[in-house]
């Protein structure tokens, strides 16, 4: 029988690049807990481990600390805080995957987390309102909120079923998250809406370029080592090389006729062999 370990460490290996995400965030707040605790006991004005990785309102703050542009995407403020970026993040994240690659995926959540950021940075140092304010930015939702409106700009019509309420189309969602943001500004949180509509903005941006036939991996081919930049001895030719590119070729035509359809009908409309196509795409 498998040990409780043996199940963690086979449930870690075999975690899509969202479960992933999602486990980091996970340690990551068990850590938080433990430095609270620790500062607690040690009578500290603060955690210092929040201090250290949550991103500053302050330019000045930031230079000292440039690392916090990522790092404050992966601390949260309490258990509900990190439940609702979670379990959005599981149930999006998972359907991301069904129309983007893995590194579509990492390249929607760290943009959003950056752009976010930059965004909050800026507010604080720019508007009246905000200025001189002792705030600092973490969580998630820059990352989490890239990834869902970059997702309803691919398939606006793709509609997820609640009880009690019944299909919603992820345009509807998309829209009203980025309407409470809006509302909330001038109440409370304020970094935070601003860090939102940050990631908001970029997922919409990013989706729009790859609309548009732009290759979202050779725009941030910096973040990806290239796997042909490798100096590999050929071996063997390939007698046709044309194969490769038609059968690719085929491939795009069948999805984009797929996300088409669930464009104009609804996830709902796909056949069981168009559902299984998909999920076997967003593996890859």
């Amino acid at each position: 029988m498998n040990t409780f370990r043996d199940k963690i460490a086979f449930k870690l290996k075999t975690a899509n690049i969202a479960e992933q995400i999602i486990y980091a965030n996970i340690i990551i707040y068990i850590i938080t807990l433990l430095f609270r605790a620790f500062s607690t006991l040690m009578q500290w004005h603060e955690n210092l481990f929040v201090s250290w990785f949550s991103l500053p309102a302050t330019f000045d703050q930031f230079l000292s600390k440039p690392w916090t542009i990522v790092t404050y995407g992966f601390l949260h403020a309490d258990f509900f805080h990190i439940l609702f970026n979670l379990m959005l993040l599981y149930y999006i994240g998972n359907l991301f995957l069904d129309f983007f690659s893995k590194r579509d995926f990492l390249i929607f959540y760290f943009s959003g987390i950056i752009v976010g950021g930059i965004i909050y940075l800026t507010s604080y140092n720019v508007f009246p309102a905000l200025l001189g304010s002792n705030a600092v930015l973490l969580g998630a939702s820059a990352g989490v909120t890239a990834i869902l409106v970059g997702l309803a700009t691919k398939v606006p019509n793709f509609a997820i079923h609640f009880r009690f309420i019944g299909p919603v189309k992820l345009w509807y969602i998309a829209v009203a998250m980025i309407v409470i943001d809006l509302i909330q500004l001038p109440i409370n949180n304020t970094g935070g809406h601003l860090a939102h509509l940050g990631g908001a903005l970029i997922g919409f941006l990013l989706t729009n370029q790859a609309n548009k036939g732009k290759n979202l991996n050779k725009l941030f081919a910096f973040l990806f080592k290239s796997k042909e930049s490798t100096p590999l001895k050929t071996v063997f030719k390939n007698p046709n090389p044309q194969k490769k590119s038609t059968t690719t070729s085929i491939q795009q035509q069948k999805i984009d006729a797929i996300l088409d359809k669930i464009s104009k009908s609804g996830y709902e409309a796909l056949t069981k062999e168009e559902k299984d196509f998909l999920f076997n795409i967003g593996k890859k």
